[in-house]
């Protein structure tokens, strides 16, 4: 298999629906980094501390991997439409688990509905991160490939820039919000998504 093969989301699914179980695997793990952002963005500061994205994205893979035969689509776009729906499921659950079986008394059922809407919100604040990508299909399949990308160098970055990145750009917090989060004065965090910025743009034209 090619290298580009192997990073190309459409490749690996065509190659994944014909049966090929290590194509499957890469694809899979192509969306890891990209579906634990989004986790990490729905999670209270509390539940972070207890529930680890890398497992739910785990669960999310296992029930996929059970399931894909019954998976219909044809395009990357289907499919991470269909994995996020797995997700959104699984956090829900741990949601309820970790949060609200303690808390029923002050806490309403977090909907699942809700859920979604907070996952897509997040998912449409991390795409206004990337340029316009145009209205060609081609420029939204190399849209969904930057999106990949982004979710890789945002996990590689330094662990404030990483933070300051989601809760300005995913959470959408202001920035005396992200300060109070992050326990720094307001111009302080400024400075620092002035820098973590840099370095991300600077790795994604790398």
């Amino acid at each position: 298999m090619s290298n580009s093969t192997a990073t190309q989301p459409d490749l690996l699914l065509t190659q994944a629906l014909a049966g090929s179980r290590e194509c499957f695997g890469r694809l899979l793990h192509l969306y890891r980094n990209y579906l634990k952002l989004l986790i990490a963005a729905q999670l209270e500061d509390q539940l972070q501390r207890r529930v680890s994205p890398s497992d739910v994205v785990q669960e999310t893979f296992l029930e996929a991997d059970r399931d894909f035969q019954q998976f219909r689509g044809q395009s990357s776009g289907e499919f991470i439409t269909w994995l996020r729906r797995i997700l959104v499921n699984n956090l829900h659950r741990v949601v309820e688990q970790h949060v609200l079986t303690e808390k029923r008394s002050v806490r309403r059922e977090v909907s699942l509905e809700a859920m979604a809407r907070s996952l897509d919100q997040s998912t449409a604040r991390l795409e206004a991160i990337l340029p316009d990508p145009g209205t060609s299909p081609s420029m939204h399949v190399q849209r969904h490939e930057q999106e990949i990308q982004l979710a890789d160098q945002l996990a590689a970055l330094p662990a404030d820039y990483r933070e300051v990145i989601m809760l300005r750009h995913i959470e959408g917090l202001p920035f005396d919000a992200v300060g109070k989060r992050m326990q720094r004065s307001t111009g302080a965090v400024r400075m620092v998504w002035l820098r973590a910025m840099k370095r991300l743009r600077n790795r994604m034209n790398t």
